[in-house]
């Protein structure tokens, strides 16, 4: 008999998880709040991270969409300087009475695909260099003297190269530098 309340006994015991007859269920762990901070902050920064993206891919569209001075990435150029190789152009500016003389070294990077342009050899033609010589100089002398000012260079560097792509065709000149500059 002893031996049957032992194990009356043992089938009353509740196992782990389960509730004694007459007592309530224990009660289940809550995750810490911690574990819910960190998962908000990490859904937050997912969310930053992909608002920041839409963003930024927005921002570089409409930038490349208003640059619309052609490729940003091209074919590497020809170099070509005009005038003489070691003194550059000399130029009256501001007149004929007006005594101003404007000593400039200019190098256009000349686009090699444009055939018209640079021969087989990699050098300007004549024709083309004729061409881009009377084009810059009527800039050259045309420019008021303000025009000069340091500020207004970059200015004045673009204008000549609109003008010489319009003159020999469009896409012609990738850039114009500006290698000495002395107005006296």
């Amino acid at each position: 008999m002893a031996d049957e309340k032992k194990s009356d006994a043992e089938e009353k015991e509740p196992v782990e998880g389960e509730a004694a007859e007459g007592e309530e269920a224990p009660k289940k762990k809550k995750p810490p709040i911690i574990v819910f901070i960190a998962v908000g902050v990490l859904v937050a920064l997912i969310l930053a991270g992909g608002i920041s993206y839409f963003v930024a891919t927005k921002l570089m569209k409409s930038s490349a969409a208003e640059d619309n001075s052609g490729p940003r990435y091209h074919d590497p150029g020809v170099f070509v300087k005009l005038g003489d190789p070691k003194e550059g152009l000399l130029v009256n500016v501001g007149g004929v009475k007006a005594n101003h003389f404007l000593k400039i070294g200019l190098v256009l990077e000349m686009n090699p695909a444009k055939k018209a342009n640079i021969n087989k050899e990699g050098k300007l033609d004549p024709i083309a260099e004729t061409k881009m010589l009377d084009t810059v100089l009527q800039i050259l002398r045309s420019e008021p003297l303000d025009g000069y000012d340091a500020n207004k260079q970059e200015q004045l560097k673009e204008k000549i190269k609109v003008e010489v792509n319009r003159e020999l065709s469009e896409g012609s000149v990738y850039n114009v530098y500006i290698t000495s500059f002395v107005l006296q």
